[in-house]
């Protein structure tokens, strides 16, 4: 016989081997016992969680001959039929390949019919959400009223798709994610039935990557099972053969950008991704990580909801203390805005990138939770003294390379004691007087500074080549620019044209005046 998927062999024959759901199980029950059958139920709930195996289980109990505490037998004909899927009575019809008028109009006439064996006729609509509003609305009326003998079980795992119409007609029972305290305990019994070595730290891994859904744990531990086949399964191997990363990583990423270390942040992705991970689950088990720092920080005595060992557990409170609430908050929300885009992304590595620049940069970003780490970063460097005022006015932390190899800091220009009224004027009114001079000039003068050069003289610095050149080379352009200085101030001013080097840094070189009027000169 060839071989059969974990999900398929043992999947529950009956309501008590259904794990999970013992809200709706119990109700169901009941109402076999109390015969007090529904004629309509709407199955809700995500992928995998017992919407299409409780709905033939209850197609069984409802034709079984021999009901036991509202469980059916397994035994009887009509059992062993509609488990071989040879049963008349059970209808199985999938939405998503047959949601048009005709394929419901046919289920409406064939409903006349009653059952030839059995007591009911039971129509399980798979992904019913998938119908069109056509297809609804000729189901509408047999839903409503449908013969004794008739019980439509609708599934969906979009419930808000379905019409309020189609709602108002059905049973409703909304299927929980399982937990993975549950899921582990199932895979550990399976595994014991199947004669498996599995290591607890990897059945407890693959319960947490199923997200609530127990076909995908029995899938992702089958898929193990045979990459490892004859091995005792371990969680290094499950975290190879899901191309998963083990938290040891995530701790040290996290460290990465709480010292706003891009470089290693960077150097640690491609580390993970020459190990063959998959980068989009790296991404949902980093933010995963960072949800249960944010527990930890939010409150006290919630070990119990992270799902961690003890070892883990204990670094992950010792990581908590070095970032604050509102940056793992910033964190989160970086990284699950880009677990929407790598869905349909090409270039993921590119995009997780610039998603881990952002963190260690929150420069980058002008939204509410990056300004506010970007001034807790200033008052921290405020009170360690780690603080200094960059050339161009802004605030900056201090350059340890350059303190680590004992390089002298650059030599400061000397600031004049006062600067002539004269000079003060034609400072101010630059931008007017670069106006004033016309074409060519004007563009020649693009990007031009003012500065002081000995004996009170105006220097005008310009970038070398040919816009330098233009005075340098030409006095008589030099003589037009000073009697428009003059025109404009009233005043003869001795000007200077001093060419600026590629190399040359004009705040390291020379003293711009406009930072010492407080003047926002306008440069044309």
């Amino acid at each position: 016989m060839s071989y059969q998927a974990l999900y398929r062999k043992f999947r529950p024959d009956t309501f008590k081997d259904v794990k999970g759901q013992d809200h709706i199980v119990t109700t169901l029950q009941n109402q076999i016992k109390a015969e007090r059958i529904g004629h309509a139920y709407l199955f809700c709930g995500t992928r995998g969680t017992g919407k299409t195996t409780i709905a033939k289980i209850l197609a069984k109990a409802v034709n079984c001959e021999n009901p036991v505490d509202g469980n059916p037998c397994g035994e009887c004909k009509m059992c062993r039929s509609i488990a071989a899927g040879t049963s008349m009575n059970v209808i199985e019809i999938d939405a998503a390949s047959n949601n048009g008028v005709d394929n419901i109009r046919e289920i409406v006439d064939e409903v006349s019919f009653s059952p030839a064996e059995g007591k009911y006729k039971v129509y399980i609509i798979d992904e019913v959400h998938m119908l069109s509003i056509g297809a609804f609305n000729a189901l509408l009326k047999t839903l409503e009223e449908p013969p004794s003998y008739v019980i439509f079980i609708l599934a969906t795992t979009e419930s808000h798709k379905i019409p309020v119409t189609i709602h108002s007609r059905c049973q409703r029972y909304d299927f929980k994610r399982i937990s993975i305290e549950t899921i582990a305990d199932r895979l550990r019994d399976l595994m014991e039935q199947e004669n498996v070595d599995v290591e607890e730290k990897a059945v407890r891994y693959v319960a947490k990557t199923a997200d609530g859904s127990m076909r995908d744990a029995l899938s992702l531990l089958d898929q193990c099972i045979a990459f490892h086949y004859g091995e005792t399964l371990t969680y290094d191997m499950a975290l190879d053969v899901l191309g998963a990363v083990d938290n040891t990583v995530f701790s040290k990423m996290l460290r990465m950008v709480v010292d706003k270390n891009v470089l290693g942040a960077i150097t640690l992705l491609e580390e993970v991704i020459y190990q063959g991970r998959e980068l989009t689950q790296f991404v949902t088990d980093f933010t995963w990580y960072l949800r249960n720092l944010l527990l930890l920080k939010s409150s006290d005595g919630i070990e119990d909801i992270i799902d961690v060992s003890g070892d883990n557990l204990a670094l992950m409170k010792e990581e908590a203390e070095l970032v604050s609430a509102g940056a793992i908050m910033r964190y989160i929300r970086i990284f699950s805005e880009l677990s929407g885009q790598l869905r349909y992304a090409t270039a993921k590595r590119i995009m997780i990138e610039m998603a881990l620049i952002k963190l260690c940069r929150p420069a980058m970003e002008v939204k509410q939770d990056a300004l506010i780490e970007r001034i807790r970063d200033l008052e921290e460097k405020l009170e360690s003294g780690n603080f200094t005022i960059n050339t161009n006015g802004s605030a900056g932390g201090a350059e340890p390379e350059a303190s680590a190899q004992g390089a002298q800091p650059k030599p400061r220009v000397a600031l004049p004691k006062a600067v002539p009224e004269d000079v003060q004027q034609v400072v101010k009114r630059w931008g007017e007087i670069v106006q004033r001079t016309g074409q060519p000039m004007r563009t020649y003068l693009s990007g031009s500074k003012l500065s002081l050069g000995g004996d009170n003289r105006l220097l005008i610095v310009i970038s070398d080549g040919l816009n330098s050149d233009y005075f340098t080379a030409h006095p008589e352009n030099m003589e037009l620019l000073k009697n428009c200085i003059s025109d404009a101030i009233g005043k003869e001013i001795e000007a200077e044209v001093k060419p600026l080097q590629k190399e040359q840094n004009f705040a390291a070189s020379y003293v711009d005046l406009s930072q010492i009027i407080h003047m926002d000169i306008e440069e044309e």
